[in-house]
Formats: C-alpha cells, sequence, structure tokens
C-alpha cells in the first residue's frame, strides 16, 4: 500500500516510526489516513524484527481532529451501515504491540482519542489535549467519553468533554493523561529511545504484561488478579525467563531470544 497521507519508517530496525502527515489540514483523521495508519500497524505487526511502534505527527501538531468536511457529508444511515468508525479504527484498537504516541502542540477531538488508543502518551510542554466536539454540534464516537473516564476520572472527562476546553501538557500529566512531559523539541527523540528499550526485552513478555494491564479496565479486580498469575506462571516455560533469571544471578545484562 502506497501511502500518501502518513509517513513510515524504522528506526534502528527495531521500531516502526508512524508520523501523521496531513500538515496543511493540521493532520485531520480523513479515512484514508486512518485506514493507512491501520495498515501501517497490521505490518509492523508482522515484522518480528519491530518490538514497539512509535506514533507521531510531527512538531507542531499531533492531530487538530477528524477531518470536519467529510464528517459533515455522513448522515445517521451512511454513517450506521457503513461502519464509519469501527471499520477504519479496528486495527488500532486491536494492535498487540506497544504503541507509544509521542504528542507535540495540538491533540483535538479524533486526535486525543487516537492517542488515547496508544499504550503509552508521552508529550512535550507545547502539548494540549481535548474534546471539542460539543462545539461542532456533537460528541466524541473514538473512545473519548469511555476512555477519558477510566484515566482521567468522571468529573474531569465530563468538565473536557461538556465545555470543548483543553488542557495543557503539565494538567494531562496530573490527570494521568500522559507517562511524561519532556522539553519542547524533544518528545519524539523520547519516545523512540523508550520504544528501542521496550523493543530490547523479551517480546513474549512484553505482549503478556499489556494483554494483563489491559483486561485491568474490562474485568473486576478478583478477575484480573486471577488472569495475571495465570500469565505469570506461564513466564515460567520461556527461555528468555531461565535467561533474565541467570543473567541477574550472574550480574551481566540478559541476551533475550523472544522464546
Amino acid at each position: 500500500m502506497k501511502y500518501k497521507n502518513i509517513l513510515v519508517e524504522k528506526k534502528n530496525t527495531s521500531v516502526g516510526l508512524i508520523t501523521l502527515n496531513r500538515p496543511k489540514a493540521y493532520n485531520a483523521l480523513s479515512s484514508a489516513l486512518i485506514s493507512e495508519v491501520s495498515d501501517a500497524v497490521k505490518k509492523f505487526e508482522e515484522d518480528n524484527n519491530i518490538g514497539a511502534i512509535v506514533l507521531t505527527g510531527g512538531d507542531k501538531v499531533f492531530a487538530a481532529g477528524a477531518d470536519i468536511k467529510e464528517l459533515s457529508e455522513l448522515d445517521f444511515v451512511t454513517a450506521y451501515t457503513s461502519e464509519y468508525i469501527t471499520k477504519n479504527w479496528q486495527a488500532l484498537e486491536k494492535h498487540k504491540k506497544p504503541i507509544i504516541a509521542a504528542v507535540s502542540g495540538v491533540a483535538l477531538g479524533g486526535g486525543c482519542e487516537l492517542a488515547l488508543m496508544c499504550d503509552i502518551i508521552i508529550c512535550d510542554t507545547s502539548a494540549k489535549f481535548g474534546q471539542p466536539e460539543i462545539k461542532l454540534g456533537t460528541m466524541p464516537g473514538i473512545g473519548g467519553t469511555q476512555r477519558l473516564v477510566r484515566i482521567i476520572g468522571k468529573s474531569k472527562a465530563m468538565q473536557m468533554c461538556l465545555t470543548g476546553d483543553m488542557i495543557n501538557a503539565q494538567e494531562a500529566k496530573n490527570y494521568n493523561l500522559v507517562a511524561d512531559v519532556f522539553k519542547e523539541g524533544t518528545v519524539l527523540e523520547e519516545a523512540i529511545l523508550m520504544a528501542e528499550k521496550i523493543s530490547r526485552m523479551s517480546q513474549p513478555i512484553v505482549r503478556l504484561i499489556k494483554e494483563s494491564i489491559n483486561n485491568a479496565y474490562e474485568t473486576t479486580l478478583q478477575a484480573g488478579l486471577e488472569s495475571e498469575r495465570k500469565y505469570f506462571y506461564t513466564t515460567f516455560n520461556l527461555e528468555d525467563k531461565t535467561e533474565g533469571m541467570n543473567a541477574f544471578i550472574e550480574k551481566r545484562k540478559a541476551k533475550f531470544i523472544n522464546k
């Protein structure tokens, strides 16, 4: 698939980098762009050399929201029967490898929701997050009302979605929306370093941890604890578990083989 709306490259052989590339439209999330992002994620997931993925929008803007012109032409029947959101965003919702969102500038509406689909969000001091759909006579439809409340709590999620107001980078950190805030202009470099670190870990373990943490959002505490224990026992069958523990005992760096 030849991409027109994104840039795709590998960093140091183990990190997949996807850059939203509609600068004139402030990286508005058209169906074509999301289809390309989904395809790129699938291809990176099929590449055994890639351990983690970084998703960014560039230095000035992550994504200013959905493509309003495209949305304005939709009616209920068309959106519903075409599975407008489900079809285009499914690969992103079900990705298996860790994805780090590196946010500079605004991440609004669908842009904020796209970041929320990632496993880790980091940003620089220029970042602003918001769900301004209410100002356009509509509402979040790609997880904004669901993922936000699980991360920042009901009251703040209500405030953001009902007023359309933005929060800055430090507020996002205070509300646990982002994992860390970096100096302006450095977030992509930091995201790649983090992705490289994850890629050096045992990939079966990475996947088990990711699944276990995600389960915490879907199950009760007791069910999650039981699931976590089973995942933990599973690691005892891995060669990487033996290597990791032997390396610790022998005071050397572990060399994982992803088995």
